[in-house]
């Protein structure tokens, strides 16, 4: 059994199906990709499995339990955590905060606890706050753990979303294309911490255009096309499997490293 299984799933938008018969599982411990030409499904699977959208039919199950019906923070608390395409930060809280709101949902306060601000109460807030700047910290990020976020500039932003991730504390961990938007250097420094991420017992589902960033990173790798899986395998046999070179216009991978 897989730490995520997803089992034919379907979404169709009026009469486009957007994913189509989707299949495939995540192990636990592993850096799994999704890739494929734009428009080709990948976000939509993202957005089934957190609970964004609900599937037209398929299941998906994470450990032992279906999570297909749960509300995306319901498949928080689960164990989910993911990134998105853009950055969804609270622009006006400050980098802390808004990493602080990820340890929340840890909480076991409501709002009359908050609001009358128990000494237990104030004890917890305080422990969410050290480690939401441990987490800063982790990722090199402690620096402007007081800035506003609307204040930084994007490729920052991407890795404040990933320091709050982190510090729900997932089992499972999506990134929606991270790297984009990012330089050579910047990628490199991505590449290292979602290792990093991984070594820190996290499994990893990745959807990703670059594919340098691929091949180096994935121990599987799944391709769709226009909603269906063309291909899954390791990083070797899908570079050089004929269905995915067709797929990207007739060229090697290596020749769309950044489409």
């Amino acid at each position: 059994m897989g730490l995520l299984e997803v089992e034919g799933l379907r979404r169709n938008f009026g009469g486009l199906a957007a994913v189509d018969g989707v299949s495939f599982k995540v192990q636990p411990g592993q850096i799994k990709s999704v890739i494929g030409p734009n428009g080709a499904g990948k976000t939509t699977v993202f957005n089934l499995i957190s609970g964004l959208l609900r599937p037209d039919a398929g299941c998906v199950r994470f450990g032992d339990r279906p999570i297909t019906r749960l509300k995306p923070y319901q498949v928080a608390r689960a164990g989910i955590a993911r990134t998105f395409q853009n950055p969804s930060l609270f622009l006006r809280m400050s980098v802390l905060e808004n990493v602080m709101v990820a340890r929340h949902r840890l909480s076991r306060w409501g709002l009359l606890g908050c609001g009358l601000r128990l000494p237990a109460q104030v004890r917890e807030e305080r422990a969410i706050r050290q480690s939401a700047l441990e987490h800063l910290d982790w990722l090199g990020l402690g620096r402007l753990a007081d800035l506003p976020a609307g204040a930084l500039a994007f490729g920052q932003r991407r890795m404040v979303e990933l320091a709050r991730a982190l510090a729900a504390e997932p089992a499972l961990l999506l990134l929606d294309e991270p790297a984009s938007g990012l330089n050579t250097r910047d990628k490199a420094d991505l590449a290292d911490t979602i290792r990093r991420i991984r070594d820190r017992g996290v499994t990893i589902l990745l959807v990703e255009h670059d594919m340098t960033l691929v091949m180096g990173l994935s121990d599987d790798i799944l391709v769709l096309h226009n909603g269906r899986p063309i291909a899954e395998g390791a990083p070797a046999l899908i570079q050089n499997d004929p269905n995915v070179v067709r797929v990207y216009l007739g060229g090697g991978l290596d020749d769309v490293a950044s489409g």
